[in-house]
């Protein structure tokens, strides 16, 4: 069978090759074999292949951190996944088949694309994690979301939305902030067009924003900060940007907290979360409040430009590679 892999460190495109690596046929003990159908692609796997990630993966290694697929075997004891189930998991990656934990995996609705599943456990998870655990989101605070028409931004607006809260959004260009209208944000900033965007953001919010979700970093959280209301809380998702260097006497004199958000870890902290979080964010996927926003999906020939493109912020949205 075939897999994307990287047996050196480097840019996506110079080190990413398509591989003829061995399938194992036979699921282990509590395990289930997953045919892959589509893949989902995250910054994460852009800064792996580079080796600037904070988890540094064995090489060689298969890139794309969320999947969907269908079952098509199982193994000794395995009671609550069947044959052609249809799922989404943590890991598979972009591989035509993997062998998983029968626990890692979560039943899709059968109107649910597979594109769109693949495209819901990192940024969906982290966003949940971000908003509801991290954040407290209340019904009728005002959220500010920088990066919006990304994978977690996009999240951000949906489950802002469906959360009660009052979403603006900041994002780059004419066809970005159509999607971020689109996904149902209240108000829509293009920062191409005004760059110093924090006077709006103060005046569409009555002088301050109660929660700011930010995955940009840089010079983007420097502006975000100063948007924040008294008591509000600004939520630390990610560096796209570069990592700001934050002046303390700023959060002491507006009164805000400075949060971060590390959904991976707090994984292995309480396993038990990702169940919850991901059967609370299907639950809203069968109401039609979770759309994952998508970029063209790529073939699994083109799996190497996907990652490179998303480095190269070519995309908007969720990079999604078609696998089957």
């Amino acid at each position: 069978m075939r897999a994307w892999q990287v047996s050196e460190l480097g840019n996506p495109i110079d080190v990413l090759k398509l591989c003829d690596v061995e399938q194992i046929d036979n699921p282990a003990s509590g395990h289930v074999q997953v045919s892959i159908k589509a893949v989902g692609i995250s910054f994460p796997d852009v800064l792996q292949c580079r080796g600037e990630y904070q988890i540094k993966p064995q090489l060689p290694w298969t890139p794309g951190g969320e999947s969907a697929g269908v079952v098509t075997k199982i193994g000794k004891g395995v009671t609550d996944i069947s044959p052609g189930d249809r799922v989404m998991m943590l890991g598979g990656g972009l591989i035509e088949h993997v062998n998983v934990r029968s626990t890692g995996l979560w039943r899709i609705p059968d109107n649910f694309p597979f594109e769109k599943a693949a495209a819901v456990p990192v940024n969906y998870g982290t966003t949940w994690f971000a908003l509801h655990q991290r954040g407290d989101i209340q019904t009728g605070e005002t959220l500010l979301v920088t990066g919006a028409a990304g994978g977690t931004g996009s999240a951000a607006i949906q489950l802002g939305k469906a959360a009660g809260a009052i979403v603006i959004a900041i994002a780059g260009g004419s066809e970005k902030t159509k999607q971020a209208k689109l996904l149902g944000a209240d108000h829509v900033i293009d920062h191409r067009l005004n760059s110093n965007w924090v006077d709006e953001v103060r005046e569409v919010s009555n002088g301050g924003v109660d929660l700011a979700y930010d995955p940009v970093g840089g010079d983007t959280t420097h502006q975000v900060r100063r948007c924040m209301a008294w008591d509000g809380r600004l939520l630390i998702i990610g560096f796209v940007a570069g990592i700001p260097d934050l002046p303390a006497n700023h959060m002491l004199l507006k009164n805000y907290s400075v949060i971060g958000v590390h959904w991976g870890a707090s994984l292995g902290r309480d396993p038990q979360s990702l169940s919850k979080q991901m059967e609370s964010v299907l639950a809203l996927a069968e109401t039609g409040y979770v759309d994952p926003l998508m970029f063209p999906p790529y073939d699994f020939t083109n799996g190497g430009s996907a990652i490179q493109d998303l480095a190269d912020r070519k995309t908007w949205g969720k990079v999604i590679v078609r696998v089957g």
